[in-house]
């Protein structure tokens, strides 16, 4: 029951964090904004690179591209919360029950890794150079996300056996 009880509060956890940071760019629009108008923009990357035909300079993109951000970053936290809460209503099941709860706390947190790995370490680190710049470089903080939710997903999804 411990380790299944971990596993609900590791996956809540995940969802808080996810649904604080939606909502917090909400609250403060204008600070991250600007960190996806730099990186999209390309403004400052290293002055030599020939990538920067891939910069996208218009706000209405950059405005888009953030609120994309913003919707992925609540649909985790929420998906998430409700998987969690859905594992909590099934903790002292049989392990088939338990094991077939999974599937929405699963697909929030595949969701929070795509949008961190793929939106921010792809997307924004190698496709827009956000490794290049001093100002605007948000791989080491994305890395962290990616680090922590992908622990989480290996950890809920190992195979639940019978409660003891």
């Amino acid at each position: 029951m411990v380790i299944r009880t971990a596993k609900v509060l590791l996956v809540l956890l995940i969802g808080l964090c996810a649904l604080l940071i939606g909502l917090d760019n909400i609250i403060d629009y204008g600070t991250n904004y600007a960190f996806v108008q730099h990186v999209m923009s390309m403004d400052t990357i290293f002055p030599t690179s020939t990538l920067t035909w891939r910069a996208i300079t218009s706000p209405l993109l950059h405005h888009l591209a953030y609120a994309l951000i913003i919707t992925a970053e609540l649909l985790t936290g929420l998906i998430c919360i409700i998987g969690a809460r859905r594992l909590w209503r099934v903790r002292a099941a049989d392990a088939l029950h338990f094991n077939a709860a999974k599937d929405l706390a699963t697909i929030g947190l595949t969701l929070g890794f795509t949008l961190w790995f793929f939106g921010f370490m792809t997307i924004g680190g190698e496709w827009f150079q956000m490794w290049q710049s001093q100002a605007w470089n948000g791989q080491q903080a994305a890395f962290r996300f990616i680090v922590c939710i992908g622990l989480v997903l290996l950890f809920l999804n190992q195979r639940d056996d019978e409660l003891a």
